[in-house]
C-alpha cells in the first residue's frame, strides 16, 4: 500500500477511530486501526471492539493500493506528531509501514498486522429504509436521557437506550430501575417504524459523533437504518455500527404517573442551585433530600452523621396542601441540567410514596421531556 493524504484530516479519522477500538482486549488487532485504500483516491480508516465499529474515509493520492492494520494509540501519537501538510503512508508485504512527511524529514515506521486479519464489519442491507433527522435533534434527544442509562452491563435491558421510531416521531427512553427519562421530537419526512435498543457504549460513541457535527458545522442530516442485528449511523463522514441488545426494555408506559395530585412550578436554576447545596451535607450513601411543599415555598433538609444538617427554601407557585417527599439529590440534579434551556419547570408529586414528574415549564409542539424519579424514605 501506498497513499498520501493530508495530516489534518487523517489525524481526525483516526481520533474517532481510535476511540472505538479495544486497547485491552485478549485479541491484539481489534486495538488496531485498519487503513485500506478504498478506490482511486481514497483510504478507508476503520476499528472496532466487535460490539461497535466506525469506518472514515480520507482523500488521498493512492499509487498503490492494499491494507494495513496498526497500532491504533500508536498510529494516532505519531500522525499528532507529524508537521501540517502532507503524509506519505506506504507498508510492506509484511505489514511494515513508513509514515513520512512529504514536506519535511520527519517519518516513522511501526509494526503492523496485514489487513486480512482485521475482522470484516457489518454492513446495512442494501434494501434496508434509511431515516434522517437533524444532528441536533438527536444530540438533544441523548443529551437528555443519556444520564439515567444504567452502568451495570449485567443488566442489559437496561444499560441500554430504547429508540422508538413511530411515523414522525423519534423517542429515546432510558431507565436504571431508579429513575427514568423520556425525550420525544418530530422529525419532518419520517414515516417508518422502527425500535432498537442501543447499549450505552454505543450511546455514549453517538454523543461523540454528534458532537463532532456539530463542532464542524456539518448541518447534512444523520441518516439511521436498522439492518439484522445492527443500527447503522451515518454522520458528518463516518458510518457508524452497534450490535443492538437483545433484552426486552421495561414497560415504561407503566411507570409514568397517568395523573400528577400537586402541580408544583419553579425556577430551574433556583431549584437546582437549593438542592446542590442540600446535597453537600446529604448521606453520602444515599444522597437522600427532604422536600417539603407548603403554599408557595418549597423548604429543602437534608442531615447526615458526618455533614451535619442542612435547610433552604425557595418560592414557588403551589396552593396545595402540606407534602413531604424525599428523593436522591443526584437525580433530580441530572434531570435539571439535561433541561439547561429551560427557565422553569413543573414537578408532579402525588403523595410521599410516589414518583415525581419532571416536565419543562413550556411545551413545545415538536418535542416533548419528562422525567420520573422514584421517591425514597428519609
Amino acid at each position: 500500500m501506498q497513499v498520501t493524504v493530508a495530516k489534518e484530516e487523517l489525524e481526525r479519522v483516526v481520533g474517532r477511530c481510535q476511540g472505538v477500538a479495544d486497547k485491552k482486549g485478549a485479541m491484539p488487532v481489534l486495538g488496531s486501526v485498519l487503513l485500506e485504500v478504498d478506490g482511486p483516491d481514497r483510504l478507508r480508516v476503520a476499528a472496532t471492539d466487535l460490539l461497535l465499529a466506525v469506518t472514515g474515509k480520507v482523500q488521498g493520492q493512492v499509487e498503490r493500493g492494499g491494507s494495513v492494520a496498526l497500532g491504533a494509540r500508536e498510529l494516532l501519537e505519531r500522525v499528532k506528531n507529524m508537521p501540517a501538510g502532507q503524509i506519505a503512508i506506504s507498508s510492506t508485504d509484511g505489514a511494515t509501514t513508513t509514515l513520512r512527511a512529504v514536506s519535511a524529514a520527519r517519518r516513522y515506521t511501526l509494526g503492523g498486522m496485514p489487513g486480512e486479519e482485521f475482522p470484516t464489519l457489518p454492513q446495512p442491507d442494501e434494501r434496508a429504509t434509511w431515516l434522517s433527522l437533524p444532528p441536533d435533534v438527536l444530540e438533544r434527544l441523548l443529551a437528555r436521557t443519556h444520564f439515567s442509562i444504567s452502568p451495570d452491563e449485567t443488566r442489559t435491558h437496561l444499560n441500554s437506550a430504547l429508540f422508538e421510531w413511530s411515523g414522525d416521531r423519534l423517542r429515546v427512553v432510558t431507565t436504571d430501575g431508579h429513575r427514568l427519562s423520556k425525550a420525544e421530537a418530530k422529525v419532518e419526512g419520517a414515516g417508518a417504524a422502527s425500535t432498537m435498543l442501543i447499549p450505552l457504549k454505543g450511546v455514549t460513541e453517538l454523543r461523540r459523533l454528534c458532537d463532532e457535527a456539530r463542532s464542524r458545522g456539518e448541518g447534512e442530516a444523520i441518516r439511521v437504518c436498522q439492518s439484522g442485528p445492527c443500527a447503522f449511523f451515518q454522520v458528518a463522514g463516518f458510518q457508524f455500527s452497534v450490535k443492538l441488545v437483545d433484552a426486552t426494555f421495561p414497560p415504561y408506559q407503566q411507570v409514568i404517573p397517568d395523573v400528577s395530585g400537586q402541580s408544583v412550578r419553579a425556577p430551574r436554576n433556583l431549584l437546582r442551585d437549593a438542592l446542590k447545596a442540600m446535597s453537600v451535607a446529604a448521606n453520602d450513601r444515599t444522597g437522600g433530600v427532604k422536600l417539603t411543599l407548603v403554599p408557595g415555598k418549597m423548604r429543602f433538609e437534608s442531615e447526615s452523621p458526618e455533614a451535619g444538617e442542612g435547610f433552604d427554601e425557595i418560592a414557588i407557585e403551589y396552593d396545595g396542601p402540606e407534602l413531604v417527599v424525599g428523593f436522591n439529590a443526584r437525580y433530580f440534579l441530572d434531570v435539571l441540567s439535561a433541561m439547561e434551556q429551560e427557565d422553569e419547570v413543573v414537578l408532579g408529586i402525588t403523595g410521599e410514596l410516589d414518583p415525581a414528574v419532571i416536565r419543562p415549564g413550556t411545551e413545545s409542539p415538536t418535542s416533548s421531556y419528562l422525567a420520573v424519579v422514584m421517591p425514597m424514605r428519609i
